[in-house]
C-alpha cells in the first residue's frame, strides 16, 4: 500500500479557506449573474484581490482558480467558457482577448518526483493579442503584444510579438499586419 503522506497540500489553511469562499461566491454570485452584468463580476474579482483595469469584460460561465493571481489591463476580454487555473500569476495585457473555451494553466505537477508536488510558473499574454477559440496555453509561457494564436492551438513555448501562430505545438505562421 502507498504512503499516502507524500501527497500533502502546499496551499495553506487560509488559502484552502478563501478557495472554498471563492467557490462558493463564483458558484453562485458571478455564474449566475446577467450577462451585460461586466461591472458586478468585476467588483468580484476585485473583492478577492484581482487586479482590473478599466472598461475589463469577464464572462459568467469563466472559471477563475484564484483572482488574486489575476491582472487584467484595459478593456481585456474573458471570453465563454475560459479557465484560468492560475495557480501562478496571470497577465492579459491591454486590449487583449482570450476567446470562449481557451484553457490558461499556470500549474502542473513535477512527474520526476514520487509525490508529484505542484509547480506553477506565470503566463503574459502582451498588449492587444487575441487567443483564438479552444487555446491550450501552458504554465510559464509569454505571449508577444499584438500577437494572434489560432484556434485550437496548444502554446507550450514563448511566442513573439506582432505574429499569426498556431499548431500543436503553436509556432510562428506569418507577420500580423493591420490594414
Amino acid at each position: 500500500m502507498q504512503d499516502l503522506s507524500i501527497f500533502t497540500s502546499s496551499f495553506s489553511f487560509k488559502q484552502k479557506l478563501a478557495r472554498i469562499i471563492w467557490n462558493a461566491v463564483q458558484a453562485s454570485l458571478f455564474k449566475f449573474s446577467p450577462r451585460p452584468f461586466f461591472t458586478w463580476r468585476n467588483f468580484l474579482l476585485k473583492l478577492f484581490g484581482a487586479d482590473i483595469a478599466k472598461g475589463v469584460r469577464v464572462y459568467p460561465s469563466v472559471k477563475i482558480f484564484c483572482p488574486k493571481n489575476l491582472d487584467l489591463g484595459d478593456y481585456a476580454i474573458i471570453g465563454p467558457y475560459v479557465d484560468c487555473y492560475n495557480v501562478a500569476q496571470i497577465h492579459i495585457g491591454n486590449h487583449s482577448m482570450i476567446s470562449q473555451y481557451s484553457y490558461l494553466c499556470s500549474a502542473s505537477h513535477d512527474h520526476s518526483q514520487n509525490n508529484l508536488p505542484l509547480i506553477s510558473a506565470p503566463i503574459h499574454i502582451g498588449n492587444g493579442s487575441w487567443i483564438c477559440a479552444d487555446v491550450f496555453v501552458s504554465m510559464g509561457v509569454t505571449i508577444g503584444d499584438n500577437s494572434l494564436v489560432a484556434a485550437r492551438s496548444t502554446v507550450l513555448e514563448n511566442l513573439p510579438a506582432d505574429k499569426v501562430c498556431g499548431g500543436y505545438p503553436a509556432k510562428v505562421i506569418k507577420e500580423r499586419s493591420f490594414t
